[in-house]
């Protein structure tokens, strides 16, 4: 035990001293002063005066003590931005609006240069090229109308579990085959499901816009009349274009505002939430499509969408859309699916060579599969010749070939080094394949 002298005792403490010094400095408020929780006293003051002759000048004053509230100017419309947006000139915010999205079309025709060669060439030549006498089928949508009519009174909750049905529905089989169809009324369908798109978009219909792409989409994995697949590509594609459109400028529009419009080459950060939402909502929607090939190509068809997302959306999509393509089991439809991810790339990143040589290099090691057992049964269930299946895949190659050709550098070094590949390295790499299914020489450009 510590003697008396060593032992701890609790030191006497003067709590309201400490208290006091630890206070702030009070300063006295005089009468008349300002205070933050004082009323607001409004004094209005009226002059009058009379110059003429013989006359005094009057001035009266009143004064009325009353609160004003800065929020209720909302409500009568006299706020700011109120004001702001009833002198607004709609006819002018719509000039405006159009002269920004011509420029910016004109603006992403630019992005790669006059000597690329765009698809719109090459579009009449496959249809012109690839045709056949034999019956086509399709699937048309018979959807429900439910949904349609009376969806101003609904509830949001009850519009999303709606639309979510109505998805269910198609995705469960609610379609109708038509047989023995001639090319021309093949064609003719697809032209009728791509201003059946056009429609349900101006009507607000964005469920059965989205249905049609994936119906139509669900088409390009029918390979039973192997001779027209590169047209029905073309044509097919042609509708998944006009959606990635229209949902684009969809987004688009909702970053405009009384003030101001998105700038040529805009960030992430010029996009407003809504527009962020907006685009989500649409990536989750086709992340939910459960095939394959459809969701492929409609995710696909709006990776331009990403702009509004973030700065890397486009670069960390793209490989991921080319890991996709790998389980895809038939070549033929494999391909055109590369050929398709290296147009859309092309539009929106040309920069990005390494997409488009992992899809070039994808092809080299699946190109094998011809000699698989799945293929060469489907050629001879169809009673087609491997020298007549081969000249099918020359269309979607030869855009593959000139996408990664251009602006590539002259070199012979790309296959020690694994860099983006050049002309001649193409030529190296494909020679004898290329030109056994197809009449172009060495000699000729890619």
């Amino acid at each position: 035990m510590a003697p008396p002298s060593c032992r701890m005792h609790s030191r006497n403490r003067n709590y309201k001293a400490e208290f006091a010094s630890c206070r702030l400095e009070a300063v006295p408020l005089e009468f008349g002063d300002y205070h933050p929780l004082k009323p607001i006293t409004v004094t209005e003051s009226k002059t009058k005066k009379v110059n003429r002759k013989g006359s005094t000048s009057s001035t009266s004053s009143s004064s009325s003590s009353s609160v004003v509230d800065p929020l209720s100017s909302v409500l009568d419309g006299t706020d700011p931005l109120s004001m702001f947006a009833a002198t607004a000139d709609p006819v002018a915010l719509a000039a405006a609006t159009d002269s920004s999205r011509r420029k910016r079309d004109r603006d992403d025709n630019s992005v790669v240069g006059s000597d690329f060669e765009p698809w719109a060439n090459k579009r009449g030549e496959i249809l012109a090229r690839y045709t056949t006498t034999e019956k086509l089928s399709i699937n048309l949508f018979m959807g429900s109308e439910k949904g349609k009519a009376g969806t101003a009174t609904l509830a949001m909750s009850e519009k999303v579990r709606t639309r979510l049905e109505e998805l269910d529905d198609f995705e469960e089989g609610s379609q109708k085959e038509l047989l023995n169809l001639t090319q021309q009324d093949y064609v003719n369908r697809i032209e009728e499901l791509n201003q059946s798109l056009k429609d349900a978009w101006a009507s607000d219909q964005k469920v059965k816009a989205l249905k049609i792409v994936i119906q139509c989409s669900k088409l390009l994995s029918d390979t039973s009349v192997i001779q027209f697949y590169p047209s029905k590509f073309v044509l097919i594609t042609d509708i998944l274009d006009t959606f990635g459109k229209l949902v684009y400028e969809r987004i688009f529009s909702m970053c405009v505002d009384n003030r101001s419009v998105l700038p040529d080459h805009f960030s992430p950060e010029n996009a407003n939430d809504t527009a962020k939402e907006t685009c989500l909502n649409w990536f989750f929607k086709i992340a939910s499509i459960r095939e394959l090939i459809p969701r492929f190509y409609v995710e696909a068809s709006i990776l331009k969408c990403n702009k509004f997302l973030s700065k890397t959306g486009i670069s960390e999509c793209l490989p991921r859309l080319t890991c996709m393509i790998r389980g895809i089991g038939d070549p033929l439809v494999s391909v055109y699916a590369r050929a398709y991810l290296c147009r859309v790339g092309m539009e929106v990143a040309p920069h990005l060579k390494e997409t488009l040589n992992k899809n070039f290099f994808d092809f080299l090691l699946t190109f094998k599969q011809i000699h698989g057992d799945t293929v060469q049964n489907q050629l001879v269930v169809q009673g087609v010749e491997l020298p007549s299946y081969l000249p099918l895949y020359p269309p979607a190659m030869d855009w593959i070939f000139q996408c990664i050709s251009y602006h590539a550098p002259e070199c012979d070094a790309h296959l020690l080094y694994g860099d983006s590949p050049c002309t001649l390295c193409l030529l190296m790499l494909m020679g004898p394949l290329h030109n056994s299914y197809s009449n172009v020489s060495t000699s000729q450009p890619l």
